[in-house]
């Protein structure tokens, strides 16, 4: 058993939004053999109601609460100096006493950071002896350099501004750190071009899904009328990219599809509709629900589901939850970019709204179960095989302990050097190779049993302390 800090940019319950689905997820596994200190921003309300459910997962724990719009405005500051503007909207001297306070004195064994903003916290030279993995879900700076193309004047300079920032803050990090790992091998290969000097230190670590609760064997009740074919969007309809792309597709897929099918409807399905989103129900054929309990029921009973991202990096698990229960999706070609290749996903790929609208169309007219699309997510987005390559990016099992911290313990390999290699399965999935640069490969594996389905937590007793302001 190790005992790790963890640091994350949201508070990592509940997993119901794509960030917040990874970092919980990466601590179920990490709790379940090791002891983790949680040091993580709150920005919504509605989330310190779960405090003990999180805190059943963590030894220890510091949470921080974030107000979004005091934030951003201490944000602007940014523009005056050098920093980017997401470091320093989650700057905090409470958490950086504590992550201080932790490293120094509690025996921590290895560092993960999730996302560059968080990196800084335990960034300190001092600390170099640990190991330390920071994990991205994109090449975060060039996808604002996505939206700076996207915006005119002083927004897009401001976007421009930040693409250059973040990167040079990714960069520092990559260097402090002996790790950085991406979602996927299109930005981990992304970001070995931006930052050559690290590039022997960056792997993969893919997202996984939970394919027991995204099962199609599992039935729900219809939400739609049945006799209006429903293609469907799911995500946070507050995040830019979700927003770009669901208009696009109602203002220049939908009336394609329509003047074929005139009955189809678009669904948008997510919390937080922003005023453009909500605008479109003015539009024929289109619903949004904002947040639902449930999405499994507008997914399985959807004739087609679709992700339209003009602007995304990474992988989107609105797509793999998707697959996962058997559906095929119809994506533009920048929500396909982190997928593992496959022949169906290509066939379903577009970026001009005829196409897309022709591929909509023919999945309306056999809106069955898709078999492959399933066996695509238990082969290669198992929670399983995400939790073996995420044990052997952190090198869990040979952690060299920080003399000051365990100077009874042994010195051992970090992950990347020459003796550092790991097994993260124990039934025999051997990793080959040294580095964790290397993109490692494992063979298919059985889906996970996950201890946690939405709406129905599983409690952990409670290990140890929380704080909170």
């Amino acid at each position: 058993m190790a005992r790790l800090l963890y640091l994350t940019h949201r508070m990592p319950y509940p997993p119901d939004k794509g960030d917040k689905i990874t970092t919980f997820h990466f601590l179920r596994h990490l709790a379940a053999h090791h002891e983790v200190h949680l040091g993580a921003f709150v920005d919504s309300e509605d989330d310190w109601q779960h405090v003990k459910t999180l805190s059943g997962y963590c030894a220890d724990m510091k949470l921080v609460r974030i107000e979004p719009r005091k934030r951003k405005l201490m944000s602007a500051r940014a523009l005056l100096g050098g920093a980017s503007i997401s470091e320093t909207f989650h700057r905090s001297a409470e958490l950086q006493a504590w992550v201080d306070d932790t490293l120094a004195h509690r025996g921590i064994e290895g560092v993960l950071a999730y996302c560059s903003a968080m990196a800084p916290y335990a960034a300190a030279a001092r600390w170099a002896a640990l190991p330390r993995m920071t994990h991205y879900a994109d090449v975060d700076s060039q996808k604002w350099q996505q939206y700076a193309e996207k915006h005119a004047g002083p927004v897009g300079w401001v976007y421009r501004r930040e693409a250059r920032t973040l990167l040079a803050l990714e960069r520092a990090m990559s260097k402090a750190y002996d790790t950085t790992t991406f979602v996927s091998e299109a930005d981990a290969a992304l970001y070995r071009t931006l930052a050559p000097e690290s590039a022997h230190k960056v792997g993969v670590v893919p997202n996984g899904v939970d394919t027991g609760y995204f099962d199609p064997a599992l039935r729900h009740d219809n939400p739609f009328d049945p006799a209006r074919p429903a293609i469907v969007f799911t995500g946070a309809m507050d995040y830019w990219p979700n927003v770009d792309a669901v208009r696009w597709f109602a203002t220049d897929v939908l009336p394609l599809v329509r003047a074929a099918r005139p009955g189809a409807e678009f669904w948008i399905v997510g919390s937080n509709p922003a005023k453009e989103v909500s605008e479109l129900q003015a539009l024929a054929g289109v619903h949004v629900t904002g947040r639902v309990p449930d999405v499994r029921p507008y997914i399985q009973h959807a004739a087609c589901v679709v992700a339209p991202l003009r602007v995304a990096r990474g992988v989107q698990n609105k797509v793999l939850e998707a697959y996962a229960m058997g559906r095929n999706v119809v994506l533009a070609r920048s929500a396909a970019a982190g997928l593992r290749p496959a022949p169906f996903i290509q066939a379903n790929t577009h970026d001009e709204p005829a196409a897309l609208a022709g591929a909509v169309t023919q999945a309306l007219a056999a809106p069955a179960l898709f078999p492959p699309a399933r066996d695509y997510v238990v082969n290669h987005y198992s929670w399983e095989y995400a939790f073996g390559l995420l044990d052997a990016a952190l090198g869990l099992g040979a952690w060299r302990s920080h003399p000051a911290c365990n100077p009874s313990r042994p010195s051992r390999s970090k992950p990347g050097s020459a003796s550092w290699c790991a097994d993260p399965n124990p039934s025999g999935c051997a990793q080959a190779g040294a580095a964790v640069a290397d993109v490692m490969r494992c063979p298919n594996r059985s889906p996970p049993q996950s201890s946690w389905r939405r709406g129905s937590p599983t409690m952990r007793p409670a290990r140890g302390r929380a704080t909170h302001v």
